[in-house]
Formats: structure tokens, C-alpha cells, sequence
């Protein structure tokens, strides 16, 4: 969206733009650069934007690029419960992309459990402090650093069952249309 295409000029934009519409207008984006891994591990796949119609524009496609993270999150958490056979209650998230609004609603929505962002947004570099911590003796044990974590904001779901059922279904379909692109 910002380096190749040109159509933000930086990562936060991403959001603004996709509110400029009130859904993907049927617009699907599979960023399947490199081939799609988990739980795919398709390496003759190939990107794609399908669904597209005289009727989209860029905020569609901002906003199908936005909620083409929260359904690989879907698909790797679904493979996680179906191997381990733990249901997901909550899901903990990190990173930079967690400060979009837009895409944590939409995680939780399309997920369906809620989406919590800690009071500490990048938990990598915390968690090597908190091992470090833990090796010099600094905190006693693990139940010490459950003390510091603290939520800042959380996303309930919201979408109708039917409705995502019906955008987890498309997801797929367009999935299926990056498979075999390089021979």
C-alpha cells in the first residue's frame, strides 16, 4: 500500500483511509507475496486483489488489506485449536498495527472472542527484559512479572455470526484463487 502502489505514505494512513468506506465493498486481498505459509505452506501461490468492481475505490482496498491480517490471524488460530484442541478465549496482541482501531474491531469480530491490547504495545522486547530480569534474580519468578501486565483497551465482538461466517467464506474463495500461480 505505501512502498509499491503508492497509495499511502505511511502505515498509520492505512486506517483513515479504510474508514472512508463502510466495508470492503466485496474487495478481498490475499498477500500472498512470496507463496502463503501457515496453514497453508502454498509456495506457487501468488498475491491478489479479487473482487473488485467499477463501484470500488482505494479506501475498499485499504480497508480488504486491513482485514486480510485479521483473517491469516483466523486461519492460524483455528489451525492452533483444531492441533491442540484448546478454544481460544481472548486473544493478547503486540506490535505496531495494534494502535488501529478499525483492525483490532475487526480481529475481534472475526475471530469472536475479545482482542486485548496491553498497556506495553511491544511485548518482544519486554519479554527479553522480564528473561534477563529472571536470570539475574531481579523479579523472584514468572508469577512477579504477571504483576506488571495491565490492559490498556479491549475489543468485544460485535459481527453477526451469519455476516462473519459469510466474510470468513469469501476470504477462503479468494484464497483459493492465488493456488498454482507459479508452476
Amino acid at each position: 500500500m505505501r512502498d509499491n502502489l503508492g497509495l499511502i505514505k505511511s502505515a498509520p494512513e492505512v486506517e483513515e483511509l479504510a474508514t472512508t468506506v463502510e466495508d470492503n465493498g466485496g474487495v478481498y486481498f490475499v498477500p500472498a507475496f512470496s507463496g502463503l505459509f501457515a496453514p497453508y505452506w502454498r509456495s506457487d501461490a501468488r498475491g491478489a486483489i479479487v473482487g473488485m468492481t467499477r463501484y470500488v475505490n482505494k479506501g475498499h482496498i485499504a480497508r480488504a488489506t486491513l482485514e486480510a491480517t485479521a483473517f491469516q490471524t483466523k486461519e492460524v488460530l483455528d489451525a492452533m485449536e483444531k492441533d491442540s484442541g484448546v478454544t481460544l478465549k481472548s486473544l493478547k496482541v503486540d506490535g505496531g498495527m495494534v494502535f488501529n482501531e478499525l483492525l483490532m474491531q475487526f480481529q475481534a469480530d472475526i475471530v469472536d472472542v475479545p482482542v486485548i491490547r496491553p498497556q506495553v504495545s511491544e511485548t518482544t522486547a519486554l519479554g527479553a527484559a522480564y528473561a534477563a530480569g529472571l536470570a539475574v534474580g531481579f523479579w523472584k519468578d514468572i508469577n512477579a512479572l504477571r504483576t506488571n501486565w495491565g490492559k490498556d483497551k479491549e475489543w468485544t465482538p460485535e459481527m453477526d455470526a451469519d455476516k462473519r461466517a459469510e466474510e470468513y467464506a469469501n476470504w477462503k474463495k479468494a484464497v483459493t484463487r492465488t493456488f498454482d500461480w507459479v508452476e
